[in-house]
């Protein structure tokens, strides 16, 4: 990923990113390779899978390669995306022994995590599927790795819900608690917030939904409601505002939840708490 960007993932960021990451864990020097590895050794490597899942990090890993060494060639065998299976092989590097080595853990650590994202995204939106519910994401994410993770979740056919504080406006309990309601929080809002940004409000009672419809909420986000509520609120809203559901979702209820009419539903276990997926790189003389 030398230039340009990849399903709006900026290269400057993914740069910055990637020498964060080996200024980390390289620091001045690979000592034990420096060691045990003649430096004029060349070398090839192929990155494996090693479980059923869904590809992501590619380009990120195609990056750390180049920083490490610009002379290791990498050949992509599939595209991020792409369903994977116990064995496929997903690319093939070839260069310095010393460079491949240096570049593995790093590498490995970017693959697998967005891979798991994007595996966890995929099963929750084939979960979904037929019902007009959309899967998205929430800022629980991974400090410095937003937009990586984000990037994950659109590869595997999700969507993204705001990016950060700045691109949306979301009203929460406590925003709701300090505003002195779901009506005044929205008011003031609409008053003080840029014209341009929706305006959604959380909810935990149909009472509450009542409130943000008669203050002219765009989006109202059902907060922990059971399943019955989350129907009640759809048939109430009839398509005047967007529904948003959150809040415990997981692979066993998420159809459940869809079923009820909501527009959105947020998962934060997509950046949070999906398993990484299990990759290694065979590296041979």
């Amino acid at each position: 990923m030398a230039q340009g960007d990849f399903l709006g993932l900026d290269s400057r960021s993914v740069r910055c990113i990637v020498e964060a990451a080996l200024a980390e864990d390289v620091g001045p020097g690979d000592v034990t390779t420096r060691a045990v590895v003649p430096p004029e050794q060349p070398a090839s490597g192929r990155f494996l899978a090693k479980a059923e899942g869904v590809l992501a990090g590619l380009p990120v890993m195609v990056e750390v390669m180049a920083a490490v060494d610009p002379a290791t060639r990498v050949h992509l065998l599939l595209a991020d995306g792409a369903e994977v299976s116990p064995g496929q092989v997903l690319a093939e590097v070839a260069g310095a022994a010393r460079s491949l080595l240096t570049a593995e853990r790093v590498a490995l650590n970017f693959l697998q995590r967005l891979s798991g994202v994007a595996t966890l995204t995929a099963r929750m939106v084939a979960a979904v599927q037929g019902t007009g519910a959309v899967i998205v994401d929430t800022r629980k994410t991974t400090p410095g790795l937003r937009a990586l993770e984000k990037y994950a979740v659109r590869v595997a056919g999700g969507r993204n819900h705001r990016f950060g504080l700045f691109d949306g406006v979301l009203i929460k309990d406590n925003h709701v608690a300090l505003a002195g309601g779901v009506g005044p929080a929205v008011a003031l809002a609409r008053a003080h917030a840029p014209h341009s940004l929706r305006v959604e409000v959380e909810v935990q009672t149909l009472e509450q939904m009542e409130e943000a419809l008669a203050a002219g909420a765009d989006a109202v986000l059902l907060d922990n409601m059971d399943l019955d509520s989350m129907a009640a609120a759809a048939r109430r809203a009839a398509g005047q505002v967007i529904l948003e559901a959150s809040g415990g979702i997981t692979m066993h209820n998420v159809r459940a939840v869809a079923e009820t009419g909501v527009d959105l539903i947020s998962v934060g276990a997509l950046t949070h708490s999906a398993p990484a997926l299990d990759i290694s790189l065979e590296i041979t003389a």
